[in-house]
């Protein structure tokens, strides 16, 4: 017996963890907008700004250290914006959904068995499909809007930053994995979206390879009994000797009795002597 796990299901179970990581880099790294072209400060210093940090940066290397305290900035007006709480909120949810949807996968899955529960992990698709959305919603209401975001460090050149684009990656892994296990509650074209196979085709699919398998039979080429006669002469040369000529030089005839008698006294009688 061959325990096969099916492909929706392998699918969902790649994405979603790959999301899921994608997702939390997004939401721990304070770069969603970058804030350059600073007031009072190097042309090469940077503002990055997160929904739970704010560092300054240089545009070559990030300071991770220092008397300046770096990151841990402080913009009350930022923080005090209506999407950087929505988003705190959304984000950590969605983190907490996608661990909840991969533990009910795991025991819907049953790749240890023949056949998954399809319910279970239909449920756990439909777990990891809301954890994708509970993430979209924050990253694109905060890339629709980060440019008129209040803020202490005023800019004139504002940039999105590299978690909005994770978010955004992370979240359609979480989607699309979770549409696809989702998917697997309904029997569709015949089971084919589970990976299931009429037992018709796999009948024929097996006589298939019993008939190619198969010897094949010797043919034994078995001459004909009738010859067609031949219109042309015969090859054999007939001779124009007459029957008595034939029968005198091939077959000998017996002697008469008088010739095989060589005694004439007894009347040309033969005897047993002569026969």
């Amino acid at each position: 017996m061959t325990q096969r796990t099916p492909g929706i299901l392998i699918f969902g179970l790649v994405m979603a963890p790959c999301g899921w990581v994608l997702d939390l880099t997004a939401t721990v790294a304070p770069n969603w907008r970058t804030l350059h072209a600073l007031p009072n400060r190097p042309a090469d210093d940077i503002m990055q700004q997160g929904i739970w940090d704010i560092c300054l940066a240089t545009a070559t290397s990030s300071s991770t250290g220092g008397t300046d305290r770096p990151c841990g900035q402080v913009d009350s007006p930022y923080f005090g914006n209506k999407i950087i709480n929505i988003a705190q909120g959304m984000m950590v949810a969605s983190l907490i959904v996608t661990l909840v949807g991969l533990a009910v996968a795991i025991p819907g899955v049953r790749c240890w068995r023949e056949n998954p529960n399809w319910t279970v992990s239909g449920l756990a698709g439909l777990l990891i499909f809301s954890s994708g959305v509970l993430t979209i919603i924050p990253i694109a209401w905060y890339n629709h809007i980060f440019q008129n975001l209040s803020s202490v460090t005023t800019s004139t050149d504002i940039r999105v930053g590299y978690s909005i684009v994770l978010g955004y990656i992370g979240s359609i892994f979480e989607i699309l994995g979770g549409v696809v296990m989702f998917i697997g509650m309904c029997r569709c074209c015949g089971g084919k979206n589970r990976g299931e196979r009429r037992l018709k085709d796999v009948v024929n699919r097996a006589n298939r390879r019993n008939d190619a398998q198969r010897e094949p039979e010797r043919r034994v080429d078995v001459p004909s009994l009738s010859r067609p006669r031949s219109s042309e002469a015969s090859s054999v040369a007939y001779t124009n000797k007459s029957m008595d000529e034939l029968d005198d030089v091939s077959f000998p005839r017996a002697k008469s009795p008088a010739a095989r008698s060589g005694n004439t006294s007894f009347n040309g009688k033969p005897y047993d002597a002569d026969l």
